[in-house]
Formats: C-alpha cells, structure tokens, sequence
C-alpha cells in the first residue's frame, strides 16, 4: 500500500529553548571602567621617578 506523504517545510527554524537568565545579561551594556587620563599620567609619572630614583641610588643589595 503506497503511503503519501506532504514534503516538509524548507525554510522550518524552530527557535531553541532559551535560558531566561542569559537574555538580560545579553542585553548589558558595560561602562567605562576605571583609568581617566589624569590618573594614568600621575601613575606613569610615579613610574618614571621610581625608575630615575633607582638609578641614581641604586638598589638596595640583597646578598648575605
């Protein structure tokens, strides 16, 4: 006995089942974080005295 089947749908997408808790964190959008231009310049500037101090003095000797 022949069995007539109608052909499926090309285009068929079914959606996934989707977690609810990852759709708002999705949606976040992150700020700016931390460093503002002056902060960067004083910390370099406190890196570079460092540095000329160290070379001027010396550092320190660890040996026994």
């Amino acid at each position: 006995m022949t069995q007539f089947t109608s052909p499926r749908p090309l285009n068929l997408r079914l959606q996934k089942p989707r977690n609810p808790l990852v759709a708002p964190a999705l949606m976040r959008q992150a700020g700016k974080h931390g460093h503002q231009q002056h902060e960067v310049r004083l910390r370099q500037a406190a890196q570079r005295e460092l540095r000329q101090e160290i070379l001027r003095v010396g550092r320190p000797d660890a040996s026994p």
